[in-house]
């Protein structure tokens, strides 16, 4: 059994600003066909628009409130929203709160970093 407490995930910063914490995926485990990851978006901080080819993502807020963009939509996000991110589309959230935005992360497959893109997409 594998369990792991965010108190002892590795931390990455991410050039935006942000901390994530991988709790299970391919660094952390054998998985392959998901994971799980926190993210807090400090006040002000976007995350770097980007898209994947393979994955599919569900951002899930815990805590703060945003704005985000997928593709050419753009729509106010808080506490308690799931948003479902299609593979191939462009997307960032920004943090318009005062707090840190609280977030999970969930990617199908499981994430891995050469799926991320920078590029512009659909």
């Amino acid at each position: 059994m594998l369990i792991v407490n965010r108190r002892e995930a590795k931390i990455l910063h991410t050039p935006h600003g942000s901390e994530i914490r991988p709790l299970i995926d391919r660094t952390t485990s054998p998985i392959t066909q998901c994971s799980l990851a926190e993210e807090l978006l400090p006040p002000g901080k976007s995350v770097t628009p980007h898209h994947h080819e393979v994955l599919e993502e569900v951002y899930y807020i815990l805590a703060g409130a945003g704005e985000m963009t997928i593709g050419e939509e753009t729509r106010p996000v808080s506490a308690g929203d799931a948003i479902y991110i299609p593979k191939h589309h462009r997307h960032t959230l920004t943090n318009t709160g005062a707090e840190p935005m609280r977030l999970l992360l969930v990617c199908g497959p499981a994430f891995y970093f050469e799926d991320h893109r920078l590029a512009e997409t659909k």
